[in-house]
């Protein structure tokens, strides 16, 4: 649902050619799955295109990508212990303070769809922001 939100925020900002978005996960257990159907009713709703085969992070990701945005704690330690790169690795919502919430609930889980989204829209907008500001765009 994050990678759908923000590169939907990217391309109505005229940046599709500019920045792009990738979706991992620390586990391997959906490798090849498509998101949830909740995730995609959910985005269905927000008039948000997506398609989307899960994968695992890799090390490389974090050479190949500048910013490497992790969901919850456990996600931020798993992607710590895999080494260093170029990427900065932040927590999501880091980027949207204002919720006072430090982790993305899962709605695999919860099945809160809309609180994530809720969530992921704020964070997005505060990603999106920081990426114009670091890069000047």
């Amino acid at each position: 649902m994050a990678e759908a939100v923000f590169a939907h925020k990217v391309r109505e900002a005229g940046l599709g050619d500019l920045i792009a978005a990738d979706s991992a996960g620390t586990g391997n257990w959906h490798v090849g799955s498509s998101p949830h159907s909740g995730t995609r009713r959910t985005l269905a709703k927000n008039a948000i295109q997506y398609t989307h085969a899960a994968r695992q992070i890799v090390a490389t990701d974090l050479e190949k990508f500048d910013y490497v945005i992790t969901m919850d704690d456990d996600n931020f330690d798993k992607v710590q212990m895999m080494g260093q790169g170029k990427a900065v690795v932040r927590p999501f919502l880091e980027y949207a303070p204002d919720t006072g919430i430090t982790e993305v609930p899962d709605p695999y889980f919860t099945g809160n769809f809309e609180e994530v989204y809720d969530l992921v829209d704020a964070a997005a907008d505060g990603l999106l922001a920081a990426i114009r500001a670091d890069h000047r765009l």
